[in-house]
């Protein structure tokens, strides 16, 4: 078999090298940052998924949380004009609208910016499991021109996970800092996104104890602003109740309305902006109407 001449080597190692692009697949690529409001961060593809339609109740529907509603929202307000804002976290009881303030607050933020002709934010959430990536994630977001706030719900730590040095240093140290077209919230049921026991281990088992605990619980400090939520009263409950069905137009005489969410309340265990909610689902159902 006569050898093809050396001096083609090359061109056919390029031919190879051409074929074998073409056959792989393509990286995949983040969609615009001013394609959408709202983007869910794919951690395994290192992408911004464009969120359709962001899962929301009106600001106005919120009720029993108006001094966090207004903290959060002049915060917020001053991030999308460009002036200093604190990172925000906001924590406790389960069911009282944390996650719902935050995107409604994106919401009402992006109206007043559309109605004075300014650019709007985007919200941009993060799982849990994709803090590790959050450096990755920054490192995208750094130098654009939207704001961006950045969302994870429900964060918190357990006594084998180490990735909160990670958050730590991005919130504010390193030597870039948080960009400064981003600002992060996050919401927890625990005031030191860790569980009291993983503290007070800290306390019984460590040799210099106050270093132990104060490497943990300073996590929660990097956080300018502390939004705290506490369980409600029976006529917050009621104000939750009767805001969403007079919204929704649902038709129900208001003994008979406090008489049946009493009762649902009831056989939940407790009452929350999230048990109120559950409620109207049920009375929507049963009425026959829609409430999208």
């Amino acid at each position: 078999m006569a050898k093809r001449p050396t001096n083609d080597l090359p061109q056919l190692l390029e031919r190879i090298a051409d074929a074998l692009e073409r056959l792989a697949p393509a990286a995949p690529a983040s969609a615009p940052l001013e394609s959408a409001e709202a983007f869910i961060w794919q951690a395994d593809r290192d992408v911004l998924e464009p969120v359709e339609k962001v899962n929301r109740v009106d600001l106005v529907l919120l009720q029993g949380v108006e001094r966090q509603r207004e903290i959060l929202l002049d915060n917020t307000l001053r991030f999308a004009r460009g002036l200093p804002a604190n990172n925000a976290l906001l924590w406790g009881a389960r069911g009282m609208g944390k996650s719902s303030l935050v995107k409604a607050v994106h919401a009402q933020v992006n109206e007043a910016a559309a109605a004075k002709g300014h650019p709007s934010l985007a919200l941009v959430e993060i799982h849990r499991e994709d803090i590790p990536s959050l450096p990755r994630l920054l490192q995208g977001l750094r130098g654009e021109a939207r704001g961006c706030i950045l969302f994870c719900d429900d964060l918190s730590f357990d006594s084998s996970d180490t990735s909160y040095k990670s958050l730590k240093a991005v919130l504010e140290g390193g030597i870039e800092g948080r960009p400064s077209n981003v600002i992060f919230y996050a919401t927890s049921n625990r005031r030191h996104l860790m569980p009291r026991d993983m503290i007070e281990n800290e306390r019984s088992t460590a040799i210099h104890t106050s270093e132990a605990v104060e490497e943990k619980v300073s996590l929660s400090d990097r956080f300018g602003l502390w939004l705290g939520f506490h369980n409600c009263d029976q006529d917050t409950y009621f104000a939750m109740v009767e805001g969403y069905a007079g919204y929704y137009g649902l038709d129900l005489s208001p003994p008979t309305l406090r008489a049946e969410a009493k009762e649902w309340s009831i056989t939940r265990g407790g009452r929350s902006g999230r048990v109120a909610w559950q409620y109207i689902q049920d009375l929507a159902g049963r009425l026959g109407k829609r409430i999208d």
